[in-house]
């Protein structure tokens, strides 16, 4: 008992689940035998105690000793009713026991419908495990039914409270096909939102938002019908207003033949669809022993597929006649359709005009990029791209950002669904080659002071080059690619390592090429600094520079960067001050002579 009622479910509120269901489940088995039994359920709370009143099929004592005393049977595996089981919702025959999790006594009072001459009997049980069978006189219960009588436990006599059932009640059995009441307060709700009949479309997108703002908090961007006969699913998704993480697992709220399954189902719609949430009833799926979870089946997968097909249609159909609304969506959740449109063909096809991307010609379509480039080069990184967009954007050369989720597989496979279409990697050296080279003459001459350069950088493992190019406010750009990067970090942990490490990282040598420098022999500051002949003063210029680069890629600095930084701002601010005092001693010598 104490496992059932304690660890078995997650919040002592599901005893009223338990309690709605088992009344539900009688009254099913009576109308399987008599369909025009009366349907109904009671619930009366107050002083710290619940009765709960059903028109059921109920039980006779041999019932009573069979299932409500032994762990695990359930009227629900008895003799002539195996056809009716997938009408019920409890398949266990265990959670009754769960009204132990806020009651210390359960008392049980039942009348068989199948047996009209058998006298009503009572079931009384504690918590202890102790209980006790009685038949009591006819007019104790003069028609067929249950009645379960609940103590409240000390501390948890908020949970039977007539506010706190209600308002659980209705939580749990707003669906339920059957006239449940709390007191004279209506509990069920029918039909659901979803199937309900209104005036207009807009009505219906007033109706269902209002219903989406009551059930999750928010007042969604749209509302998507869920609607799979086959699997007995009728329901609505609604489209978050405001972006979530792609990893944030979405929580969904299942009625399982109008009773509250879980509000938590994660795996209710696939991965791709995190942008919205989803209410649906459903006669098909199975649930765990606990009933608060979704059993993982073919059937869930089966539903999974279908439920995801219904979005599918639905961004569709947005694409081919609500350009506007699917604007909307994209601003939002962009994201999520990104990650649909890598596994499928089809509906990449169909966003190629609408999903946005960051590129060197502003946020534009796949489309639109592809229309205004012969060759579309990306690069896998944000760093990389913030290396090379200002340089390639000025060289004519166009760049698509894929260095966010998802963006570098859609631009690869562009091709698949735009026959003709080239695709490109833009690396350091394809930047490199879109370069004008200096004139061999003016490189000769400024030999001495690239000579200088590359000593001060080579233990950065960075090269120095001269090229040409716009803009002309540029005067360096660092660039290097993966392998570089990758050469750099493993240099720099086997320096750091011991004998034994450094040995095996020794023999992980690569022979990728080393970053460069790229100076910009327009730029009036370039210029200045190659005419120095102070060898100190263009190492100094050259770690500015070099520091520099790194800053407007926005690349993280390593230790070693940020002491070049300082080191060479230091030393800036020496040779200013030193040229400085040099100028004041000079003036003052005139002033004396």
């Amino acid at each position: 008992m104490d496992l059932l009622s304690h660890h078995l479910y997650s919040s002592p509120k599901v005893y009223l689940r338990e309690l709605l269901q088992n009344a539900v489940d009688a009254i099913t088995a009576r109308r399987a035998e008599e369909p025009d039994a009366p349907a109904r359920v009671r619930l009366f709370a107050s002083g710290g105690q619940l009765r709960v009143e059903d028109s059921g099929v109920g039980l006779t004592e041999a019932d009573v000793h069979n299932l409500l005393a032994t762990i695990g049977r359930s009227s629900k595996r008895a003799d002539g009713l195996q056809e009716a089981r997938s009408d019920f919702l409890g398949q266990f025959g265990i959670g009754l026991l769960a009204c132990f999790v806020v009651a210390e006594r359960i008392r049980v009072v039942s009348r068989s419908a199948r047996t009209p001459g058998s006298p009503p009997v009572e079931w009384t049980a504690r918590d202890d495990g102790s209980y006790t069978v009685r038949t009591l006189p006819h007019e104790e219960r003069p028609e067929p039914g249950t009645t379960v009588h609940l103590v409240a436990r000390a501390g948890a006599g908020e949970w039977l409270t007539e506010q706190r059932v209600l308002q659980l009640a209705r939580d749990f059995g707003s669906l339920l096909p059957y006239d449940v009441r709390v007191g004279d307060e209506a509990v069920t709700d029918l039909p659901a939102p979803w199937d309900r009949a209104y005036p207009s479309p807009a009505n219906r997108r007033v109706a269902l938002a209002r219903h989406c703002h009551e059930l999750f908090g928010f007042t969604p961007l749209d509302s998507i019908e869920l609607d799979v006969p086959l699997a007995g699913i009728r329901g609505v998704a609604y489209v978050l207003p405001a972006a979530v993480s792609p990893a944030q697992r979405a929580s969904h709220r299942v009625h399982l033949k109008g009773m509250l399954l879980t509000e938590r189902a994660e795996q209710l719609l696939p991965d791709w669809a995190f942008f919205v949430r989803c209410v649906l009833d459903t006669d098909s799926l199975r649930p765990t022993a606990s009933r608060e979870s979704l059993y993982e089946d073919e059937t869930l997968a089966a539903v999974r597929e279908a439920l995801g097909e219904r979005i599918r249609a639905w961004l569709t159909g947005l694409a081919a006649g609500d350009p506007e609304r699917l604007a909307a969506f994209l601003a939002v959740h962009h994201l999520g359709v990104k990650s649909l449109a890598r596994h499928d063909k089809e509906m990449l096809r169909t966003m190629l005009p609408w999903l946005p991307f960051e590129t060197t010609d502003g946020r534009l379509s796949l489309e639109e990029f592809a229309q205004r480039h012969p060759v579309v080069h990306f690069t896998r990184t944000v760093e990389e791209y913030r290396q090379v967009a200002p340089i390639a954007s000025a060289q004519g050369v166009g760049v698509i950002n894929g260095g966010y989720t998802y963006d570098s597989e859609l631009v690869e496979a562009l091709p698949s669904v735009r026959p003709g279409t080239v695709v490109a990697e833009l690396d350091a050296d394809t930047v490199t080659a879109h370069l004008d080279a200096v004139d061999p003459a003016e490189e000769l001459a400024l030999s001495g002071f690239l000579a200088a350069a590359r000593a001060k950088l080579d233990p950065l493992g960075c090269d120095v080059v001269l090229r040409a190019f716009h803009p002309l406010s540029v005067p360096a750009l660092h660039l290097d690619d993966r392998a570089a990067r990758h050469e750099q970090a493993r240099a720099e942990e086997e320096a750091q390592a011991d004998d034994l490490w450094a040995g095996i990282l020794g023999s992980l040598r690569g022979s990728a090429p080393r970053a460069r420098l790229v100076l910009n022999h327009f730029n009036p500051l370039i210029r200045r600094i190659s005419s120095l002949n102070d060898p100190e003063l263009i190492g100094t210029a050259s770690e500015s520079l070099y520091g520099q680069a790194l800053l407007m890629a926005q690349r993280p600095l390593r230790p070693a960067d940020s002491a070049l930084l300082n080191r060479a701002f230091i030393g800036l601010l020496e040779w200013a001050t030193h040229g400085e005092s040099a100028h004041g001693e000079s003036a003052q010598g005139e002033d004396g002579h």
